[in-house]
């Protein structure tokens, strides 16, 4: 056995189904090792594309997505999937190819120092330098990334190395896997934290991506209601309870002021549950720094002078969560957080029937929650829509909505789908994303259609890089070089041997995802947005805030 064959049976020995990537000269061993194996190799058409397929397939499973690419400017392609999974908190694993070793020492054609250029991306980034340390190398990277907080290694293997055979010794077998305890939150800081809630007049919860991973959605759930107690989620924790609970207060990271800055405002306590400052700022809603925090995780907090808790209540957040209950009782309905989301409601269900064309973005979200059931996965890229779709697109499980939000990295959308239909084959998928960052992976339509894969894009066009024209005319009164022009995304489809949609009239939109859902290969919906929506938003939250103040001042 080779260490190339070493390491696809470490592979096979930690449970991985899929690699994504490209083949390339240096990894000519791997490859011929991965035909005699029972891991599926998927062939995409970037390595980017590779990473963010690895990238969700970490982020809905937990368990780490692998890519592999070649040495070089391969490796180079995947560095922002990677850079992307490591900041989001998703398991991944980048092997990549490389020179020999009788190489490194000089200047040489495609050499990179990778193990060096991925360090500041990863939790651990190794070169395989002996044979038989391959076992060892693998299992340590994929305990690395699956570990709290989650996130990306990196293997490289020289081209050497993978040819030479491995000894016979007891390197020869793949590591055993141990499953972690669970750790559970010691007695003392339960009963302190019970106190401080009760004690509370206002508590709030603010949850974030790690309760998702933690699985403690239901937990969450019945936590509020029981103590009656309104949440608000990060965008990446989307789902975590119910929107249509009474006590969720929807999702908060856009970069204007909203509803749910109206709850933090009037909080006196903020229980922050797998709240990670990465998915959204301290400066952002601790802005007068007098807010009591609760810090509820498995993992103590990071460092930072507007995040400074009260109290870290450290293990199983389900378990923590439930012990806490019942300790602590609350009978008062918060009104001062319902009737903030009385207005919220009310401006949701408003565009129910808006038949303006182009379509406005609250009306295109409303019309997709209307086609996808409760299980089914949104994938959205980076841009003004994800703004858009973290405010109007609510959801009723975790793990149904996936934003970027860590990295917030454009691109993603396409090859997250791929991905997420590949690993939920009987759910729909919708990736939804504008028309720049749909022309940065839209190679991977292809890939989609090879492998079996339909799922739906939806494309927000506005032929122009959208988010940053709201941010320069918010900032400037207005934009320069943002614009540009589209292909024929119709035409690009029927190219690609998939289908293709224009939406020429507000009400053809719902039809027509539905009947995109009924095909067995993917399709491309062209749908023209309204963006002047962006910057009414931006008046009219001011104005909102405004009014909510002046008639809080009255009271």
């Amino acid at each position: 056995m080779n260490t190339a064959e070493a390491l696809v049976q470490s592979l096979e020995n930690e449970g991985v189904e899929y690699i994504f990537g490209i083949p390339g000269e240096e990894n000519l061993a791997v490859m011929e090792a991965l035909k005699k194996s029972k891991i599926r190799f998927i062939t995409v058409r970037h390595e980017q594309g590779a990473a963010f397929m690895a990238d969700v397939y970490g982020r809905l499973t937990g368990k780490a997505g692998v890519c592999l690419s070649t040495l070089g400017p391969g490796a180079t392609n995947l560095v922002t999937g990677v850079a992307d999974a490591n900041s989001d908190g998703a398991p991944l694993v980048a092997i990549t190819g490389q020179v020999g070793t009788e190489r490194m020492h000089l200047t040489s054609h495609q050499y990179l120092d990778l193990v060096n250029m991925f360090s500041p991306i990863t939790k651990r980034s190794k070169q395989i330098v002996r044979p038989g340390t391959v076992h060892e190398i693998v299992r340590i990277a994929f305990k690395y990334a699956e570990n709290e907080k989650p996130g990306a290694c990196h293997i490289d293997l020289p081209t050497n190395i993978a040819a030479m055979e491995i000894p016979d010794e007891p390197a020869m077998k793949p590591l055993k896997h141990h499953t972690p305890n669970t750790e559970v939150a010691c007695v003392e800081s339960i009963e302190e934290a019970a106190g401080i809630i009760f004690q509370a007049k206002r508590p709030v919860m603010l949850v974030g991506h790690s309760a998702v991973r933690d699985h403690a959605s239901e937990e969450i759930t019945r936590f509020a209601q029981k103590l009656k107690i309104p949440v608000i989620n990060t965008m990446m924790a989307k789902g975590v309870i119910p929107f249509d609970s009474p006590y969720s207060m929807w999702t908060i990271g856009i970069p204007q002021k909203d509803y749910p800055d109206l709850v933090f405002e009037k909080a006196d306590l903020v229980i922050a549950v797998g709240y990670d400052i990465v998915e959204y700022a301290p400066s952002k809603w601790n802005i007068g720094e007098d807010h009591r925090i609760l810090h509820i995780d498995t993992t103590p907090c990071h460092i930072n002078k507007l995040y400074q808790p009260d109290l870290e209540v450290i293990g199983d957040i389900s378990d923590s969560l439930r012990r806490i209950s019942f300790r602590c009782t609350r009978n008062e309905e918060p009104e001062w957080a319902l009737d903030v989301r009385r207005q919220m409601v009310e401006e949701y269900e408003s565009y129910k029937e808006d038949s303006s064309f182009p379509m406005k973005p609250q009306k295109i979200l409303s019309d997709m929650r209307r086609v996808m059931d409760a299980d089914d996965i949104v994938i959205s890229d980076v841009g003004a829509h994800k703004m858009w779709i973290a405010r109007e697109y609510n959801c009723y499980k975790d793990n149904t909505c996936i934003i970027s939000n860590g990295f917030a990295t454009m691109g993603i959308a396409v090859p997250g789908a791929v991905s997420a239909k590949l690993i939920n084959p009987k759910r729909k998928v919708l990736a939804i994303t504008g028309d720049g960052g749909f022309m940065m992976n839209c190679q991977e339509i292809e890939t989609a259609l090879r492998i079996g894969t339909p799922f739906v894009t939806l494309i927000f066009n506005d032929s122009s890089y959208g988010l940053i024209k709201w941010k320069q005319d918010e900032k400037y009164g207005d934009h320069c070089f943002v614009d540009y022009t589209n292909p024929d995304f119709v035409k690009f489809a029927e190219s690609m041997h998939v289908i293709g949609y224009r939406i020429e009239k507000a009400e053809d939109l719902l039809p027509t995802l539905q009947e995109a859902f009924s095909k067995d290969v993917p399709v491309i919906i062209d749908c023209p947005v309204d963006y002047s929506e962006n910057m009414k938003l931006t008046r009219d939250l001011k104005d909102m805030i405004e009014n909510y103040h002046r008639k809080d001042e009255k009271k």
